[in-house]
């Protein structure tokens, strides 16, 4: 399973890249207001310099809701850098702009997916990712597991190679758990990750192994 980092903070994209096990960033115009990111041209400095931290791709969202808006937008996003992924909205727009982009060779994330129906969709569009917000929809008593299941059965039983990005992950449990049913991919904060490094018995085993050394080497 591939890891990404949602985020547009630097240090912590930096962070998980020293980690070295980090295989790309997703971003949207929220994460960027958080860091402080504002007015165009800084914006797309910004992904520009994300491109230069990381080896692998980096969602960067269009913000027109119209299909010309999205092609227009969508087309100077992957003029930046060859590993820009343009993210587009899961609407109608969003699908016809997906299968622009895909017959131009240009990769896409489909986000705001809530459902297995518009996953289909974007896959059939030509999708490279489709991210469903697993998190979200646990916020509101829904299992968001489960649709990264019922995206995985569709996608598996007719070979669709658009990629599971599970999104709107929360906690170290999200990414076991995605990993478990099969996603290929999970985007979420640097605490997720690191997350994964903690268990009580390493911590109790290394101090055990340290005062065991320093007994005998003194």
């Amino acid at each position: 399973m591939k890891f990404f980092i949602d985020t547009a903070n630097l240090s912590d994209i930096k962070q998980a890249q020293q980690l070295g096990v980090l295989d790309g960033v997703t971003t949207n115009p929220s994460l960027m207001a958080k860091e402080g990111i504002t007015g165009k041209n800084n914006i797309l400095k910004h992904y520009v310099d994300i491109c230069n931290i990381t080896d692998g791709e980096v969602s960067a969202e269009v913000n027109a809701v119209d299909y010309d808006g999205m092609i227009k937008e969508g087309e100077e996003l992957a003029d930046l850098h060859e590993q820009i992924v343009v993210k587009l909205p899961m609407t109608k727009e969003g699908v016809m702009a997906c299968k622009y982009f895909s017959d131009k060779g240009i990769k896409t994330n489909v986000t705001l997916v809530f459902s297995a129906g518009q996953a289909l969709l974007a896959a059939k569009a030509g999708a490279t990712f489709v991210s469903p917000f697993i998190g979200r929809l646990d916020d509101i008593s829904t299992d968001g597991l489960n649709l990264i299941q019922e995206i995985r059965e569709i996608y598996d039983n007719y070979g669709y190679e658009t990629q599971i990005l599970a999104a709107s992950v929360r906690h170290t449990m999200h990414i076991v758990n995605c990993a478990k049913i099969g996603a290929d991919v999970m985007t979420g904060p640097l605490s997720s990750i690191l997350g994964l490094l903690k268990h009580p018995l390493t911590d109790i085993g290394l101090a055990q192994f340290i005062a065991d050394f320093e007994k005998g080497n003194k």
